[in-house]
Formats: structure tokens, C-alpha cells, sequence
């Protein structure tokens, strides 16, 4: 495993999924990473299956996944405001941002 932290920031719809597809990468190359999506309501209705699964791999490799949205508790991301998301973020090694 690697002793280096890796952020994955999200802020527009369109990455989402390659958002998702970087994370989980970096999870199986055993990374600590988590992702952090910023102000998106997630539509998860809007995504294929596979979206869907990726998201329970990232469970099954106890990735940690954050939204300051809190529509998007209901697709199992923990809610953090953005004073929380910061905290966390100063303490990442590597922070991977897609805009």
C-alpha cells in the first residue's frame, strides 16, 4: 500500500464518471484516496450500471466518498460542508482536480 493520501475533486457533471473510473484506479493500484464531489446533484438514474457498481467497489476497497451536497447521501456519499472538505484536504498528499 502506498503512504501517499490521493484526493479526487469533481465539480462538473461531465467528469463524473472519469472522476469515479480515477478513484477506483487508484484504489486497486492500493492507494488511499477518496473523492470529493463539490456541488453536483448526482443523478445516478442519469448513469449506466457500471456507474453503480463502481460505487460498491469503492465500498468494497473502503474508499471514503464526500459531497457538500446532501442530495447525494441518498447514493451513499458522506455529507461534509466545505469548512470539513478543506480540513480533509490539507492533510491529502495528492490532489487529482477535474474541472
Amino acid at each position: 500500500m502506498s503512504d501517499r493520501v490521493v484526493a479526487v475533486i469533481i465539480k462538473r457533471k461531465p467528469d463524473l464518471f472519469e472522476g469515479l473510473r480515477t478513484t477506483l484506479g487508484l484504489a486497486v493500484e492500493n492507494f488511499v484516496v477518496a473523492m470529493f464531489v463539490l456541488d453536483i446533484d448526482i443523478d445516478i438514474d442519469e448513469h449506466s450500471d457500471e456507474f453503480k457498481e463502481n460505487l460498491e467497489w469503492l465500498d468494497e476497497l473502503e474508499c471514503e466518498y464526500y459531497s457538500n451536497n446532501k442530495a447525494n447521501i441518498q447514493h451513499g456519499f458522506k455529507y461534509l460542508d466545505m469548512t470539513r472538505i478543506v480540513k480533509k484536504l490539507e492533510k491529502i498528499d495528492i490532489i487529482i482536480p477535474f474541472n
